[in-house]
């Protein structure tokens, strides 16, 4: 019996061969990122600094985003998407070069606030792909432009690793030398994507409207809570499962394989199934049960599931989130509007590390997780409610 195939309800459409140039500028300064993350710490060693003072380190570079990012955005919309973006990377690029050849703890901070204040271009590149891209295929394109996060914390950490055998300044130098060259072949490639950039008009609605502040404190919540994770997951691995520094990494490792995965194919099909809020809904709902089963795992049949679900949740929430917020603001506010919502996403990265460091410490070690979930589940109930007619 002959039978007739039917047809995909969403056909795959090609995205704009600008969109490649944009992913590419992200991943390589990703890149320049993953180069330097692993290595920071031990390098801040070198100047007396002590394990707070080295979180204070990483934490300066997400407070410059916080501070820089509103910033960035809003300008993007009146003179570009892309001038914003080479600034950043050459920003990038000098705040590498300052780490690399610091001779003191102070010149440490400044160069990280610089690569951090630089760092904020990330909404810039999210405002680009959102001016090329139509409104039903962002989604797939912000899952394609996280899947670049994955690619170059595989690549940075590895480029680090063996660099770093021939010296302790020479990561950061490659980073630099990463972001210069990275910004110069933009200069000639990289398209500009906005060209709406009328004056404002003094009546002009803001774009801080009540949704607006409901999905960014929604992103702020999943953002603090997986943050808490990846900051105290070392310590519960090493405690319950008696890993070692190289077990750990490789289990990080697949994490960011797996979240490239669910970001570069497993988006779209959730997405045609349940749209752009009830992908947000159901990436919600397992990163909770992903964090609450990790509260309790001490066995591996318990522990794989559980980075699963938190790894598949956290893969649908982020790009389907800058999604939702493109979709309320007009297009010479999206800059803008995506700069604050990286500007709360900087700032979860900063407080959920520390308060789920001091319920490891203090309370136990299923703590963080269970407040983590809990904060998940605060964020679906704040998403899903409906104001009264």
């Amino acid at each position: 019996m002959n039978t007739v195939s039917k047809p995909d309800p969403a056909p795959r459409t090609p995205l704009p061969r600008g969109f490649w140039v944009i992913w590419t500028t992200v991943a390589l300064d990703l890149v320049g990122f993953g180069i330097v993350a692993p290595i920071l710490g031990r390098y801040a060693e070198r100047f007396g600094a002590n394990p707070f003072t080295v979180g204070l380190l990483f934490a300066s570079f997400s407070l410059a985003q916080f501070v820089f990012a509103p910033i960035l955005g809003r300008l993007s919309d009146r003179v570009g998407r892309k001038p914003v973006i080479l600034v950043s990377l050459f920003g990038t690029a000098i705040g590498s070069v300052i780490t690399g050849a610091a001779g003191a703890l102070w010149v440490l901070f400044l160069g990280r606030i610089i690569d951090g204040a630089s760092g904020a271009s990330v909404s810039v590149a999210q405002g680009a792909v959102a001016d090329i891209v139509e409104p039903q295929d962002r989604p797939r394109a912000f899952g394609l432009l996280g899947a670049a996060f994955g690619v170059g914390f595989v690549f940075g950490p590895a480029l680090g690793a063996l660099s770093a055998l021939r010296g302790p300044h020479l990561p950061f130098y490659i980073a630099g030398a990463v972001a210069f060259i990275n910004g110069c072949v933009a200069i000639v490639r990289l398209p500009e994507t906005h060209h709406d950039r009328a004056p404002r008009q003094a009546n002009e609605r803001s774009v801080h409207t009540a949704e607006l502040w409901r999905l960014v404190t929604v992103a702020f919540i999943a953002v603090a809570a997986f943050s808490g994770f990846e900051a105290t997951f070392a310590l519960l691995a090493e405690r319950r499962f008696s890993l070692n520094e190289s077990g750990i990494a490789a289990v990080f490792l697949c994490i960011g394989v797996f979240l490239v995965v669910v970001q570069g194919g497993v988006i779209r099909p959730v997405g045609v199934r349940l749209g752009v809020r009830g992908s947000v809904s159901l990436g919600l709902v397992c990163n909770a049960l992903g964090l609450f089963m990790l509260a309790f795992a001490k066995e591996w049949a318990v522990l794989v599931p559980a980075l699963v679900l938190l790894t598949f949740g956290q893969g649908l929430t982020t790009p389907n989130f800058t999604a939702m917020v493109t979709e309320g603001v007009a297009p010479r506010q999206r800059g803008e509007a995506l700069g604050f919502q990286q500007s709360g996403s900087a700032l979860a990265r900063v407080l959920g590390p520390v308060l789920a460091g001091f319920l490891f410490h203090r309370v136990g070690i299923p703590a963080p997780y269970l407040v983590a979930a809990a904060m998940c589940g605060v964020g679906l109930a704040i998403l899903s409610w409906k104001r009264p007619a």
